[in-house]
Protein backbone atom coordinates (compact mmCIF):
# COMPACT_ATOMS: atom_id res chain seq x y z
CA UNK A 1 0.00 0.00 0.00
CA UNK A 2 3.07 2.38 0.74
CA UNK A 3 4.57 1.55 -2.44
CA UNK A 4 0.89 2.62 -4.28
CA UNK A 5 0.94 6.24 -2.60
CA UNK A 6 4.57 6.66 -3.48
CA UNK A 7 3.78 5.66 -6.95
CA UNK A 8 0.64 7.93 -6.61
CA UNK A 9 2.50 11.05 -5.68
CA UNK A 10 5.73 10.36 -8.04
CA UNK A 11 2.87 10.30 -10.96
CA UNK A 12 3.13 6.91 -11.94
CA UNK A 13 2.44 6.35 -15.68
CA UNK A 14 -1.14 3.79 -16.52
CA UNK A 15 1.34 0.98 -16.90
CA UNK A 16 2.56 0.92 -13.47
CA UNK A 17 2.36 -2.88 -11.68
CA UNK A 18 0.35 -1.61 -9.44
CA UNK A 19 -2.03 -0.04 -11.98
CA UNK A 20 -4.72 -2.38 -12.57
CA UNK A 21 -5.43 -3.52 -15.98
CA UNK A 22 -8.93 -2.78 -16.31
CA UNK A 23 -9.89 0.00 -18.65
CA UNK A 24 -9.03 3.40 -18.30
CA UNK A 25 -12.38 5.07 -16.83
CA UNK A 26 -12.99 7.74 -19.28
CA UNK A 27 -15.38 11.11 -17.87
CA UNK A 28 -16.92 14.22 -20.34
CA UNK A 29 -16.12 17.38 -18.24
CA UNK A 30 -16.34 20.98 -19.93
CA UNK A 31 -13.01 21.25 -21.19
CA UNK A 32 -13.57 17.67 -23.04
CA UNK A 33 -12.64 14.44 -22.13
CA UNK A 34 -10.36 12.61 -19.34
CA UNK A 35 -8.80 9.15 -18.89
CA UNK A 36 -7.92 7.94 -15.49
CA UNK A 37 -6.64 5.04 -13.14
CA UNK A 38 -8.14 2.09 -12.20
CA UNK A 39 -6.67 0.42 -8.65
CA UNK A 40 -9.04 -1.77 -7.37
CA UNK A 41 -12.26 -0.56 -6.80
CA UNK A 42 -11.18 2.75 -6.75
CA UNK A 43 -10.87 5.14 -10.38
CA UNK A 44 -8.61 8.11 -10.20
CA UNK A 45 -8.07 11.34 -12.46
CA UNK A 46 -4.73 13.19 -11.74
CA UNK A 47 -3.64 16.72 -12.80
CA UNK A 48 -7.08 17.79 -14.32
CA UNK A 49 -6.63 21.75 -14.85
CA UNK A 50 -9.56 23.60 -13.57
CA UNK A 51 -8.38 27.18 -14.34
CA UNK A 52 -5.95 28.85 -17.03
CA UNK A 53 -2.16 28.32 -16.57
CA UNK A 54 -1.77 31.50 -14.01
CA UNK A 55 1.70 32.60 -16.30
CA UNK A 56 2.29 35.94 -17.96
CA UNK A 57 -0.02 38.95 -18.02
CA UNK A 58 -2.62 36.11 -15.89
CA UNK A 59 0.34 36.21 -12.99
CA UNK A 60 -1.70 38.11 -10.08
CA UNK A 61 -4.70 38.15 -11.99
CA UNK A 62 -7.99 35.63 -10.79
CA UNK A 63 -8.27 32.67 -12.03
CA UNK A 64 -9.44 32.13 -15.54
CA UNK A 65 -11.89 29.04 -16.80
CA UNK A 66 -9.48 26.08 -18.80
CA UNK A 67 -9.21 25.94 -22.25
CA UNK A 68 -10.32 23.07 -23.85
CA UNK A 69 -8.61 20.28 -25.43
CA UNK A 70 -9.56 17.78 -28.43
CA UNK A 71 -9.26 14.03 -27.80
CA UNK A 72 -8.77 12.30 -24.67
CA UNK A 73 -6.28 14.37 -22.00
CA UNK A 74 -4.69 11.74 -19.93
CA UNK A 75 -5.49 12.14 -16.05
CA UNK A 76 -3.07 10.11 -14.76
CA UNK A 77 -0.23 11.95 -12.90
CA UNK A 78 -0.67 14.84 -10.50
CA UNK A 79 0.21 17.91 -12.43
CA UNK A 80 3.34 20.15 -10.54
CA UNK A 81 3.04 21.43 -6.82
CA UNK A 82 2.32 25.47 -6.96
CA UNK A 83 5.91 27.35 -6.48
CA UNK A 84 7.15 27.26 -3.04
CA UNK A 85 10.55 26.93 -0.85
CA UNK A 86 10.40 22.92 -0.04
CA UNK A 87 9.88 22.74 3.62
CA UNK A 88 12.59 20.29 5.20
CA UNK A 89 10.83 17.23 7.33
CA UNK A 90 7.01 18.52 6.35
CA UNK A 91 4.41 16.61 7.48
CA UNK A 92 2.77 15.97 4.09
CA UNK A 93 5.85 15.86 1.98
CA UNK A 94 5.77 16.67 -1.61
CA UNK A 95 7.53 14.98 -4.72
CA UNK A 96 10.21 17.51 -6.24
CA UNK A 97 8.43 19.09 -9.03
CA UNK A 98 7.10 23.15 -8.72
CA UNK A 99 6.15 25.25 -11.08
CA UNK A 100 3.82 28.27 -11.50
CA UNK A 101 1.61 26.21 -13.72
CA UNK A 102 0.14 24.42 -11.01
CA UNK A 103 -3.42 24.48 -10.73
CA UNK A 104 -5.02 20.85 -11.35
CA UNK A 105 -7.08 19.35 -9.17
CA UNK A 106 -7.75 15.20 -8.49
CA UNK A 107 -10.76 13.27 -8.03
CA UNK A 108 -10.70 9.47 -6.38
CA UNK A 109 -14.30 7.52 -6.69
CA UNK A 110 -15.72 4.95 -5.98
CA UNK A 111 -15.68 2.21 -9.31
CA UNK A 112 -19.08 1.06 -8.48
CA UNK A 113 -21.68 4.10 -8.18
CA UNK A 114 -25.19 4.05 -6.43
CA UNK A 115 -26.99 7.07 -7.34
CA UNK A 116 -25.45 10.32 -6.87
CA UNK A 117 -22.15 10.53 -4.24
CA UNK A 118 -21.34 12.55 -1.70
CA UNK A 119 -18.48 14.99 -2.61
CA UNK A 120 -15.37 15.67 -0.20
CA UNK A 121 -13.34 18.77 -0.84
CA UNK A 122 -9.45 19.04 0.71
CA UNK A 123 -7.58 22.60 1.08
CA UNK A 124 -4.29 21.77 2.23
CA UNK A 125 -2.37 23.59 4.86
CA UNK A 126 1.21 24.88 4.98
CA UNK A 127 1.00 28.49 6.08
CA UNK A 128 -0.04 29.75 2.73
CA UNK A 129 3.81 29.46 1.60
CA UNK A 130 3.92 25.36 1.69
CA UNK A 131 1.62 22.52 0.54
CA UNK A 132 0.28 20.95 -2.59
CA UNK A 133 -1.77 17.82 -3.26
CA UNK A 134 0.21 15.33 -4.59
CA UNK A 135 1.11 14.43 -1.06
CA UNK A 136 0.69 10.14 -0.36
CA UNK A 137 -0.76 11.51 3.08
CA UNK A 138 -3.41 13.03 1.34
CA UNK A 139 -4.29 9.68 -1.18
CA UNK A 140 -8.34 10.40 -1.45
CA UNK A 141 -8.61 5.92 -2.15
CA UNK A 142 -9.85 5.18 1.57
CA UNK A 143 -12.56 8.15 1.23
CA UNK A 144 -13.73 6.92 -1.92
CA UNK A 145 -14.02 3.26 -0.61
CA UNK A 146 -15.89 4.45 2.04
CA UNK A 147 -18.36 6.26 -0.48
CA UNK A 148 -17.55 9.16 -1.20
CA UNK A 149 -16.01 11.30 -3.92
CA UNK A 150 -12.89 13.01 -2.75
CA UNK A 151 -11.17 16.24 -4.50
CA UNK A 152 -7.90 17.97 -3.64
CA UNK A 153 -6.37 20.29 -5.62
CA UNK A 154 -3.34 23.05 -6.10
CA UNK A 155 -3.42 26.94 -5.02
CA UNK A 156 -1.35 29.70 -5.68
CA UNK A 157 1.24 30.25 -2.64
CA UNK A 158 3.47 32.66 -1.25
CA UNK A 159 3.83 35.86 -2.85
CA UNK A 160 2.16 34.47 -6.05
CA UNK A 161 -0.85 33.87 -4.33
CA UNK A 162 -0.92 36.61 -1.99
CA UNK A 163 0.89 39.71 -3.64
CA UNK A 164 -0.81 43.77 -3.69
CA UNK A 165 0.95 46.53 -5.21
CA UNK A 166 -0.66 50.05 -6.11
CA UNK A 167 -0.89 48.69 -9.64
CA UNK A 168 -3.26 47.04 -9.08
CA UNK A 169 -5.62 49.22 -8.05
CA UNK A 170 -9.25 49.45 -9.66
CA UNK A 171 -9.24 45.79 -10.51
CA UNK A 172 -12.02 43.68 -8.49
CA UNK A 173 -9.87 41.16 -7.32
CA UNK A 174 -6.84 41.82 -5.62
CA UNK A 175 -4.10 40.67 -3.86
CA UNK A 176 -5.99 36.93 -2.60
CA UNK A 177 -5.01 34.94 -5.58
CA UNK A 178 -4.78 32.17 -3.91
CA UNK A 179 -8.27 32.10 -2.06
CA UNK A 180 -9.50 33.25 -5.35
CA UNK A 181 -7.74 30.44 -7.19
CA UNK A 182 -10.15 28.08 -4.52
CA UNK A 183 -13.27 29.23 -5.28
CA UNK A 184 -12.01 28.88 -8.77
CA UNK A 185 -11.46 25.28 -7.93
CA UNK A 186 -15.07 24.72 -5.90
CA UNK A 187 -17.36 26.09 -8.96
CA UNK A 188 -15.41 23.90 -11.22
CA UNK A 189 -16.83 21.09 -8.88
CA UNK A 190 -20.47 22.41 -9.20
CA UNK A 191 -19.86 22.36 -13.17
CA UNK A 192 -18.17 19.12 -13.16
CA UNK A 193 -18.93 16.92 -10.53
CA UNK A 194 -21.79 15.44 -11.95
CA UNK A 195 -20.02 14.15 -14.49
CA UNK A 196 -18.06 11.48 -12.20
CA UNK A 197 -21.79 10.38 -10.47
CA UNK A 198 -21.07 13.09 -7.45
CA UNK A 199 -23.24 15.27 -6.20
CA UNK A 200 -22.97 19.05 -6.40
CA UNK A 201 -25.69 19.83 -3.41
CA UNK A 202 -23.89 17.57 -0.95
CA UNK A 203 -20.07 19.25 -0.92
CA UNK A 204 -18.47 19.15 2.42
CA UNK A 205 -15.01 21.17 1.89
CA UNK A 206 -12.42 20.17 4.57
CA UNK A 207 -9.01 21.75 5.25
CA UNK A 208 -6.30 21.93 8.35
CA UNK A 209 -4.26 24.93 9.34
CA UNK A 210 -4.23 27.08 6.35
CA UNK A 211 -7.18 25.29 4.53
CA UNK A 212 -8.93 25.20 7.85
CA UNK A 213 -8.41 29.05 7.82
CA UNK A 214 -9.38 29.35 4.05
CA UNK A 215 -13.18 27.89 5.34
CA UNK A 216 -13.08 30.58 7.66
CA UNK A 217 -12.72 32.80 5.19
CA UNK A 218 -14.76 31.06 2.89
CA UNK A 219 -17.87 30.74 5.03
CA UNK A 220 -18.05 34.66 5.51
CA UNK A 221 -17.19 35.78 1.93
CA UNK A 222 -19.95 36.31 -0.71
CA UNK A 223 -18.17 34.90 -3.61
CA UNK A 224 -17.42 31.35 -1.62
CA UNK A 225 -20.05 30.47 0.73
CA UNK A 226 -22.37 29.25 -1.36
CA UNK A 227 -20.07 26.81 -3.21
CA UNK A 228 -20.76 24.28 -0.49
CA UNK A 229 -23.08 22.83 1.94
CA UNK A 230 -21.12 21.68 5.04
CA UNK A 231 -17.75 21.99 6.14
CA UNK A 232 -15.09 20.77 8.56
CA UNK A 233 -12.01 23.02 10.22
CA UNK A 234 -9.16 21.20 11.54
CA UNK A 235 -7.03 23.43 12.95
CA UNK A 236 -7.59 26.52 11.27
CA UNK A 237 -8.07 29.55 13.97
CA UNK A 238 -11.21 31.27 13.11
CA UNK A 239 -10.55 34.88 14.97
CA UNK A 240 -7.13 35.56 13.21
CA UNK A 241 -5.43 35.02 10.14
CA UNK A 242 -2.48 32.09 10.73
CA UNK A 243 -0.16 34.36 8.66
CA UNK A 244 -1.22 37.64 10.77
CA UNK A 245 -4.02 39.15 8.44
CA UNK A 246 -2.93 42.22 6.72
CA UNK A 247 -5.45 45.03 5.21
CA UNK A 248 -5.40 46.14 1.39
CA UNK A 249 -3.57 49.02 2.20
CA UNK A 250 -0.63 47.55 4.29
CA UNK A 251 -0.27 44.59 1.91
CA UNK A 252 0.47 46.98 -0.67
CA UNK A 253 3.50 48.72 1.24
CA UNK A 254 4.58 45.36 1.76
CA UNK A 255 4.61 44.71 -1.74
CA UNK A 256 6.43 47.94 -3.03
CA UNK A 257 8.83 46.91 -0.73
CA UNK A 258 9.39 43.47 -2.30
CA UNK A 259 9.38 45.74 -5.89
CA UNK A 260 11.88 47.73 -4.18
CA UNK A 261 14.00 45.04 -3.06
CA UNK A 262 14.09 43.71 -7.00
CA UNK A 263 14.91 47.24 -7.97
CA UNK A 264 11.08 48.08 -9.40
CA UNK A 265 10.12 51.35 -8.24
CA UNK A 266 6.84 53.11 -9.48
CA UNK A 267 3.46 52.62 -8.53
CA UNK A 268 2.26 52.31 -12.61
CA UNK A 269 1.27 49.46 -14.80
CA UNK A 270 5.20 49.71 -15.95
CA UNK A 271 6.14 48.39 -12.05
CA UNK A 272 3.64 45.31 -12.22
CA UNK A 273 5.10 44.66 -16.32
CA UNK A 274 8.25 44.59 -14.52
CA UNK A 275 7.23 42.28 -11.60
CA UNK A 276 5.63 40.16 -13.87
CA UNK A 277 9.04 39.56 -15.84
CA UNK A 278 10.57 38.27 -13.09
CA UNK A 279 11.25 34.48 -12.74
CA UNK A 280 8.71 32.49 -10.35
CA UNK A 281 11.91 31.40 -8.44
CA UNK A 282 12.79 34.80 -7.48
CA UNK A 283 9.00 35.82 -6.40
CA UNK A 284 9.34 32.98 -4.17
CA UNK A 285 12.99 33.07 -2.83
CA UNK A 286 13.37 31.26 0.17
CA UNK A 287 9.92 31.79 1.63
CA UNK A 288 8.74 28.94 3.14
CA UNK A 289 7.26 28.06 6.93
CA UNK A 290 10.29 28.47 8.52
CA UNK A 291 11.18 31.45 6.93
CA UNK A 292 8.11 33.46 7.15
CA UNK A 293 9.44 35.59 10.25
CA UNK A 294 12.47 37.05 8.35
CA UNK A 295 9.92 37.55 5.16
CA UNK A 296 7.33 39.79 6.75
CA UNK A 297 8.94 42.98 5.43
CA UNK A 298 8.27 41.49 1.87
CA UNK A 299 5.18 38.79 1.67
CA UNK A 300 1.82 39.90 3.78
CA UNK A 301 0.14 36.46 3.54
CA UNK A 302 -3.89 36.34 3.07
CA UNK A 303 -5.26 40.41 3.12
CA UNK A 304 -8.66 42.06 3.60
CA UNK A 305 -9.17 42.68 0.03
CA UNK A 306 -12.68 44.13 0.40
CA UNK A 307 -14.16 41.37 -2.45
CA UNK A 308 -13.29 37.93 -1.55
CA UNK A 309 -12.20 38.55 2.26
CA UNK A 310 -14.20 41.56 3.60
CA UNK A 311 -13.30 41.64 7.18
CA UNK A 312 -11.69 39.20 9.25
CA UNK A 313 -13.25 35.42 10.26
CA UNK A 314 -13.58 36.92 14.03
CA UNK A 315 -15.22 40.04 12.96
CA UNK A 316 -17.76 38.03 10.09
CA UNK A 317 -18.57 35.60 13.03
CA UNK A 318 -19.17 38.36 15.43
CA UNK A 319 -21.45 40.00 13.42
CA UNK A 320 -23.55 37.04 12.11
CA UNK A 321 -22.48 37.58 8.60
CA UNK A 322 -21.57 33.94 7.41
CA UNK A 323 -22.87 30.70 6.08
CA UNK A 324 -25.03 28.56 8.14
CA UNK A 325 -23.79 25.38 7.08
CA UNK A 326 -23.12 21.89 9.64
CA UNK A 327 -19.93 22.40 11.10
CA UNK A 328 -16.99 20.06 12.63
CA UNK A 329 -14.42 22.40 14.30
CA UNK A 330 -11.37 21.42 16.54
CA UNK A 331 -8.02 21.12 17.07
CA UNK A 332 -5.26 18.51 18.74
CA UNK A 333 -4.12 18.71 22.14
CA UNK A 334 -0.33 19.83 21.83
CA UNK A 335 -1.31 22.21 18.82
CA UNK A 336 0.67 25.61 17.04
CA UNK A 337 1.40 27.93 19.33
CA UNK A 338 4.07 30.94 18.72
CA UNK A 339 6.44 32.47 21.14
CA UNK A 340 8.11 35.06 19.15
CA UNK A 341 10.23 36.06 22.63
CA UNK A 342 11.37 33.82 25.49
CA UNK A 343 9.81 34.63 29.25
CA UNK A 344 11.75 35.88 31.89
CA UNK A 345 9.44 34.29 34.40
CA UNK A 346 6.08 32.84 35.23
CA UNK A 347 4.61 36.14 36.51
CA UNK A 348 5.72 38.14 32.76
CA UNK A 349 3.60 35.14 31.15
CA UNK A 350 0.92 35.65 33.53
CA UNK A 351 0.65 39.09 32.95
CA UNK A 352 -1.13 39.65 29.58
CA UNK A 353 -4.00 38.73 31.75
CA UNK A 354 -3.44 42.63 33.18
CA UNK A 355 -6.37 42.41 35.62
CA UNK A 356 -6.85 38.60 35.52
CA UNK A 357 -3.52 37.82 36.43
CA UNK A 358 -3.99 36.49 40.21
CA UNK A 359 -7.34 34.67 38.39
CA UNK A 360 -5.00 32.85 35.64
CA UNK A 361 -2.55 32.17 38.12
CA UNK A 362 -5.01 29.85 39.76
CA UNK A 363 -6.06 28.64 36.45
CA UNK A 364 -2.59 27.57 35.37
CA UNK A 365 -1.27 26.23 39.00
CA UNK A 366 -0.50 23.16 37.47
CA UNK A 367 1.88 24.52 34.62
CA UNK A 368 4.92 25.84 36.49
CA UNK A 369 7.61 25.88 33.85
CA UNK A 370 7.56 29.36 32.34
CA UNK A 371 8.16 27.77 28.70
CA UNK A 372 5.82 25.29 28.85
CA UNK A 373 3.14 28.17 29.99
CA UNK A 374 3.86 30.02 27.58
CA UNK A 375 3.43 27.94 25.13
CA UNK A 376 0.21 26.21 26.18
CA UNK A 377 -1.25 29.84 26.11
CA UNK A 378 -0.25 30.36 22.75
CA UNK A 379 -1.36 27.44 21.69
CA UNK A 380 -4.58 28.45 23.47
CA UNK A 381 -4.97 31.64 21.65
CA UNK A 382 -3.98 30.56 18.31
CA UNK A 383 -5.83 27.22 17.76
CA UNK A 384 -7.97 25.86 21.21
CA UNK A 385 -9.93 28.96 22.00
CA UNK A 386 -10.70 30.17 18.21
CA UNK A 387 -12.23 26.43 17.62
CA UNK A 388 -14.39 26.92 20.53
CA UNK A 389 -15.36 30.37 19.26
CA UNK A 390 -16.39 29.34 16.27
CA UNK A 391 -18.49 26.05 17.77
CA UNK A 392 -20.11 28.67 20.46
CA UNK A 393 -20.91 30.98 17.44
CA UNK A 394 -22.48 28.39 15.30
CA UNK A 395 -24.68 27.66 17.63
CA UNK A 396 -25.59 30.78 18.89
CA UNK A 397 -27.26 30.59 15.47
CA UNK A 398 -28.88 28.04 15.56
CA UNK A 399 -26.69 25.93 13.31
CA UNK A 400 -25.70 22.23 14.26
CA UNK A 401 -21.79 22.14 14.69
CA UNK A 402 -19.41 19.32 16.92
CA UNK A 403 -16.19 20.16 18.53
CA UNK A 404 -13.43 17.65 18.87
CA UNK A 405 -9.78 17.53 20.35
CA UNK A 406 -7.50 15.48 18.97
CA UNK A 407 -5.29 14.06 21.86
CA UNK A 408 -4.13 10.61 20.27
CA UNK A 409 -0.34 10.08 19.23
CA UNK A 410 0.54 7.32 17.30
CA UNK A 411 2.73 4.45 19.27
CA UNK A 412 5.03 4.77 17.23
CA UNK A 413 5.75 8.71 18.19
CA UNK A 414 4.86 8.73 21.79
CA UNK A 415 6.30 12.16 22.90
CA UNK A 416 5.00 13.01 26.13
CA UNK A 417 3.68 15.74 24.71
CA UNK A 418 0.73 15.20 22.56
CA UNK A 419 -1.26 14.84 19.24
CA UNK A 420 1.39 17.77 17.23
CA UNK A 421 0.42 20.01 14.54
CA UNK A 422 -1.38 18.43 11.68
CA UNK A 423 -0.72 14.62 13.19
CA UNK A 424 -4.65 14.28 12.76
CA UNK A 425 -4.26 14.61 9.00
CA UNK A 426 -3.11 10.90 8.35
CA UNK A 427 -5.95 9.33 10.95
CA UNK A 428 -9.05 11.02 8.65
CA UNK A 429 -7.23 10.18 5.76
CA UNK A 430 -6.48 6.67 7.08
CA UNK A 431 -3.11 6.72 5.49
CA UNK A 432 -0.85 5.66 8.65
CA UNK A 433 1.50 3.54 6.15
CA UNK A 434 2.40 7.28 4.74
CA UNK A 435 4.09 8.49 7.74
CA UNK A 436 4.73 5.50 10.08
CA UNK A 437 5.26 2.73 7.24
CA UNK A 438 4.98 -1.01 8.61
CA UNK A 439 5.14 0.70 12.17
CA UNK A 440 1.06 1.10 12.36
CA UNK A 441 -0.30 -0.39 15.06
CA UNK A 442 -4.15 -1.89 15.76
CA UNK A 443 -4.61 0.51 18.07
CA UNK A 444 -3.42 3.13 15.44
CA UNK A 445 -5.86 1.70 12.90
CA UNK A 446 -8.78 1.59 15.13
CA UNK A 447 -8.38 5.23 15.57
CA UNK A 448 -7.94 5.57 11.76
CA UNK A 449 -11.09 3.96 10.81
CA UNK A 450 -13.01 5.93 13.59
CA UNK A 451 -11.41 9.32 12.76
CA UNK A 452 -12.75 8.56 8.98
CA UNK A 453 -15.81 7.21 9.31
CA UNK A 454 -17.03 10.41 11.49
CA UNK A 455 -16.12 12.53 8.80
CA UNK A 456 -17.64 10.36 6.32
CA UNK A 457 -20.73 10.17 7.93
CA UNK A 458 -21.14 13.62 8.59
CA UNK A 459 -19.99 14.38 4.53
CA UNK A 460 -23.09 11.81 3.79
CA UNK A 461 -25.92 13.49 6.31
CA UNK A 462 -24.53 16.36 8.20
CA UNK A 463 -24.03 14.23 11.41
CA UNK A 464 -20.64 12.60 12.01
CA UNK A 465 -22.37 10.04 14.47
CA UNK A 466 -23.54 6.53 13.32
CA UNK A 467 -22.97 2.92 14.15
CA UNK A 468 -20.73 1.48 16.11
CA UNK A 469 -19.40 4.72 16.93
CA UNK A 470 -19.23 6.37 20.26
CA UNK A 471 -21.37 8.93 20.64
CA UNK A 472 -20.56 13.11 19.55
CA UNK A 473 -22.67 14.84 21.14
CA UNK A 474 -23.90 18.57 19.18
CA UNK A 475 -22.09 21.59 20.76
CA UNK A 476 -23.60 23.37 23.53
CA UNK A 477 -22.37 26.50 24.62
CA UNK A 478 -23.70 25.54 28.12
CA UNK A 479 -22.10 22.42 28.86
CA UNK A 480 -19.07 23.25 26.38
CA UNK A 481 -18.79 19.35 25.29
CA UNK A 482 -16.57 18.26 22.89
CA UNK A 483 -15.44 14.65 21.28
CA UNK A 484 -12.09 13.92 22.96
CA UNK A 485 -9.98 11.50 21.63
CA UNK A 486 -7.64 10.19 23.81
CA UNK A 487 -4.15 9.35 23.95
CA UNK A 488 -5.38 5.80 24.53
CA UNK A 489 -7.39 5.67 21.67
CA UNK A 490 -10.88 5.99 23.51
CA UNK A 491 -13.33 8.80 22.53
CA UNK A 492 -16.00 9.97 24.14
CA UNK A 493 -18.28 13.70 24.29
CA UNK A 494 -17.23 15.11 27.81
CA UNK A 495 -17.32 18.57 29.41
CA UNK A 496 -13.43 20.23 29.38
CA UNK A 497 -12.06 19.81 33.26
CA UNK A 498 -12.50 23.04 35.74
CA UNK A 499 -8.96 24.06 35.03
CA UNK A 500 -9.88 24.01 31.41
CA UNK A 501 -12.45 25.34 30.93
CA UNK A 502 -10.82 28.80 33.50
CA UNK A 503 -8.07 28.49 31.05
CA UNK A 504 -10.20 29.29 27.89
CA UNK A 505 -12.47 31.32 29.35
CA UNK A 506 -9.22 33.92 30.56
CA UNK A 507 -8.24 33.50 26.95
CA UNK A 508 -11.32 34.42 25.15
CA UNK A 509 -11.04 37.54 26.94
CA UNK A 510 -7.70 38.41 25.64
CA UNK A 511 -8.92 37.58 22.27
CA UNK A 512 -12.16 39.94 21.95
Amino acid sequence: MKLLKICLALGCLLSSPFVSAQPAPIVQIQSGRIAGLHQQDVDIFLGIPYAKPPLGELRWQRPLTAPAWRGIRQATTFGPSCMQAPLPNDAAPLPDNYSEDCLTLNIWRPSQLKGPTPVMVWIHGGGFVNGGSASPVYDGAAFARAGVIFVSFNYRLGRLGFFAHPAMDGNMFVGNFGLTDQIKALRWVQDNIIQFGGDPRNVTLFGESAGGYSINALLSSRFGRDLFQKAVIQSGNGRHSLAGEQSWQQAKTIGMAFAAAHGIGGTDKAALQALRALPATEITGDLNLWTMAKNHQTYSGPMTDGQVVEKEPQVAYQRGDFARVPLLVGANSADLGFVTTPPVNREAVLAQFGADSSAAAMAYSGITDKNALAYQIAMQKLMLEPARFVARTFAAHNTPVWQYRFGYVAKQQHNGVGATHASEIPFIFNTLPAVYGDKVTAEDQQVANMMQQYWVNFAKTGNPNGTSLPEWQQYQPTTDRLLWIAPQGISATQSLTDPQQAQLDLVEKLQQ
